[in-house]
């Protein structure tokens, strides 16, 4: 199937491939000379990226080639199951949202399909956070937000090699933006308060709240941005593995040795060569193109593959300003920087979603809950649906271990709102590594026998919220 939009000199190509549960699509700009001037600007290519993202489908493969004044994508897709796409009101979606620029905030529905923006929403005060990761850090700060009258419309938090960044949007109780500089100083001194309390003596914080502004920002690649500046890739780097960049090229060991991410930067016909290798999880090319782009490089080439679930990403690409990478300072910089924002996302913990009616301090609720029972929030991703307020948990036990099927049915009954538990076989594999919260024998990231270390876990949790 065929989409031509010649309103903006565009074209999006969508075609069933044979015997594939996938389609093609392709973007295309005009010969005419000033969109080609316009073709290969700065970060298309992660627009194109995080509109295929937002819509939760999946990328198996693609090439991309934007050199000489024109550029061309070709992604296989399919939905989060694996299934093709038949749904034409999505195939239409898609023609839209990468032909034109959509500026509106507002939510589109097809067929029952929630498609939101994951961007700064123009409606809701905006609440960012950098901190020192600690069991009950989301219970603490949601907390504070309840008792100074802020309802928390939405939120995502991931943490990371011990630290944390968490973004809030917040109204007040009644649905009205946070306007008054007044209230916002208040609210972000209370919060500082409680970040302080836990950061050692040289510890980075940051807390910084803004009134609903236009300028858009996807949420995620925020998200990345406030780690970064946080500088939460240092102490990432490659586990000098036997995954050698020679071996894969020759298609020879296509296996993984390893779960941890490898990659090498060489230099070819004027290009730097960036060759990314690890377990392969959703969102995964995003994440690697928004650390690109971020750092201010333009992608001219890349060719993304997957084959028993290891991903192999190799990008070309310059400098913005046209130049390649021409210290070790600069590839080791790089090279972390990239190792950071693959495992940002990667998958930890038993994952809980929560559906519950919407209201003033849910969310401290419920994060207490977890918190009582000793669970620590890996990640996290809160958001309203209407009158409806939906949460996606990703938990560990404080300690590191299994969490027991008792604690998750102490916590399913505590909980006011229905408590779907999601049993991801792959989980350990996606981490690359034997997970200590997945049980080899079944799969399962529950442990059936009664919790020894429960009233343990609940101490140490109580503990860490009272250490100076």
């Amino acid at each position: 199937m065929s989409i031509v939009a010649t309103a903006t000199l565009c074209h999006v190509v969508s075609t069933t491939a044979t015997g594939l549960n996938c389609r093609y699509v392709s973007t295309l700009p005009s010969p005419c000379p000033h969109q080609v001037d316009s073709a290969n600007k700065h970060g298309i290519l992660l627009e194109v990226v995080q509109i295929l993202t937002d819509l939760d489908l999946v990328i198996s493969k693609s090439y991309i080639c934007s050199d000489g004044g024109w550029f061309m994508d070709v992604f296989h897709v399919t939905d989060q199951f694996g299934q093709k796409i038949t749904d034409e009101f999505l195939t239409d979606y898609i023609q839209q949202a990468i032909c034109t620029r959509r500026t509106s905030d507002k939510k589109q529905n097809f067929k029952g399909i929630e498609m939101r923006p994951q961007q700064l929403a123009m409606k809701h005060t905006a609440l960012e956070m950098t901190v020192t990761d600690h069991p009950g850090l989301l219970s603490e700060v949601s907390a504070v937000l309840t008792e100074l009258g802020c309802h928390v419309s939405s939120a995502v938090a991931w943490t990371h090699k011990h630290r944390g960044a968490v973004i809030f949007y917040v109204d007040e109780d009644v649905g009205r933006p946070i306007t008054d500089q007044s209230r916002l100083s208040h609210i972000k001194e209370q919060l500082q308060i409680v970040v302080g309390a836990h950061n050692k003596d040289g510890e980075k914080q940051t807390v910084r709240l803004t009134a609903p502004a236009v300028i858009q920002t996807h949420t995620e690649r925020r998200l990345h941005q406030l780690m970064v500046a946080d500088e939460d890739y240092k102490t990432c780097g490659s586990c000098g593995g036997s995954v050698g960049w020679k071996a894969v090229n020759k298609k020879v060991n296509l296996g993984m040795t390893c779960g941890c991410t490898h990659v090498s930067i060489d230099k070819e016909k004027g290009y730097s060569v960036f060759n990314i290798r690890c377990r392969d999880r959703p969102k995964l090319l995003f994440d690697t193109v928004c650390a690109l782009t971020d750092m201010q490089y333009t992608v001219f080439h890349a060719s993304i593959s997957c084959n028993c679930s290891v991903a192999t990403q190799e990008y070309y690409v310059r400098r913005k300003d046209g130049c390649m990478l021409d210290t070790e300072t600069e590839r080791q910089k790089v090279t972390q920087c990239i190792i950071a924002a693959v495992e940002r996302r990667v998958t930890q913990g038993l994952r809980l979603d929560i559906t519950a009616q919407d209201r003033l301090g849910l969310l401290s609720d419920v994060t207490r809950v977890f918190r009582e029972y000793g669970l620590s929030i890996m990640r996290a991703e809160i958001r309203t649906r209407g009158e409806q307020a939906v949460g996606t948990f990703y938990v560990t036990d404080a300690s590191g271990r299994k969490i027991s099927r008792e604690t998750v049915d102490a916590v399913k009954g505590v909980i006011d709102g229905s408590v779907e538990v999601h049993h991801d076989k792959l989980l350990g594999k996606v981490a690359g590594q034997s997970s200590s919260l997945v049980d080899k024998s079944t799969g399962s990231e529950l442990d059936d026998k009664p919790s020894l270390l429960s009233l343990g876990s609940s101490l140490w949790s109580r503990i860490g919220a009272l250490r100076p």
